[in-house]
């Protein structure tokens, strides 16, 4: 666990109140011809990729590359919020997109981001890189702790 302060302004006596928050990571690494025969496969990505990542890898110079990066982070993902393929989570329900600047995001929907809100799941940060052979993800999530609550 780590401590992050509150900002306080100037001039207040009371001490900072300090929030605590659960870091937990996942890193997967994905050979890029594994995932091409299984993109070769008659529906071999519809249960991994959601539309909008098949849509977006495909329109990539190197669609393969991209495939494996986001199955990749996929794994990344649930091996950071600690469940794998386990509790009714699906491939699907962890999506990775893009933002305008070109930053990978990830949005969790059903089982994942029921999971995901159950536990306090703050924030998640992913890095993405691949090459002609391997792709890698890492992951970051953070988690908002009660003091009340039992760790999990």
């Amino acid at each position: 666990m780590i401590a992050t302060e509150h900002f306080h302004p100037a001039g207040r006596d009371e001490a900072p109140a300090a929030a605590e928050i659960d870091v937990s990571a996942g890193v997967d690494l994905v050979e890029v011809r594994r995932v091409a025969a299984l993109a070769a496969q008659p529906a071999g990505l519809a249960a991994v990729l959601t539309e909008r990542e098949l849509t977006y890898c495909r329109n990539q110079r190197r669609p393969a590359e991209h495939i494996a990066a986001r199955f990749a982070a996929k794994e990344a993902v649930l091996k950071a919020l600690g469940t794998g393929l386990a509790q009714g989570i699906r491939w699907t329900d962890v999506e990775i997109l893009k933002e305008h600047g070109g930053r990978p995001t990830v949005a969790l929907y059903g089982s994942a981001a029921a999971l995901a809100a159950q536990r306090g799941l703050s924030r998640v940060d992913i890095s993405l890189s691949h090459t002609n052979d391997l792709a890698i993800a890492q992951v970051v999530a953070l988690w908002r702790t009660c003091p009340s609550a039992p760790p999990i």
